[in-house]
């Protein structure tokens, strides 16, 4: 699978133009997702030296991406003007989703198992319930 991570506020906290503080347990998600042969992308809106001190950072630490803002490490933007154009990825990383950014360890769990963000809710209301379903109720619609 080709996942896109974002950098600032997913992998690190939000302090841009600085690099935040790594994000708990991010570093060793995204390596174990390579280590299951994810391709990662990573997509993140710094340009130039700072896209460079990001890729450098993660570097530091162990991680080399795939490619970086692009689709592939070959490909040579034309007349992008600077600005994004659609990335070709089966999943995106960001801290910016609908519910905010879920912890790294939920976001391996995800990909690894196949889980939906409803499949986690549905267990973790299962493990506090005890229940193997929550309880149907009554609509007042027909349909």
């Amino acid at each position: 699978m080709t996942i896109a991570v974002d950098f600032d506020g997913t992998i690190v906290t939000h302090k841009y133009p600085e690099i935040g503080e790594e994000r708990p347990f991010a570093i060793e998600t995204l390596k174990m997702l390579q280590k299951e042969h994810h391709k990662l992308i990573l997509w993140s809106v710094r340009e130039g030296d700072l896209l460079e001190e990001a890729v450098n950072w993660c570097r530091a630490r162990g991680l080399e991406f795939y490619a970086v803002n692009k689709d592939y490490p070959e490909e040579q933007p034309e007349n992008n003007n600077h600005f994004s154009r659609k990335l070709k990825a089966d999943m995106w990383i960001d801290d910016r989703n609908i519910g905010g950014l879920p912890d790294w360890g939920q976001i391996y769990h995800m990909i690894h198992d196949h889980l939906t963000w409803h499949d986690l809710v549905r267990e973790a209301r299962q493990q506090a319930t005890g229940q193997d379903e929550a309880p149907r109720r009554k609509k007042w619609w027909s349909f």
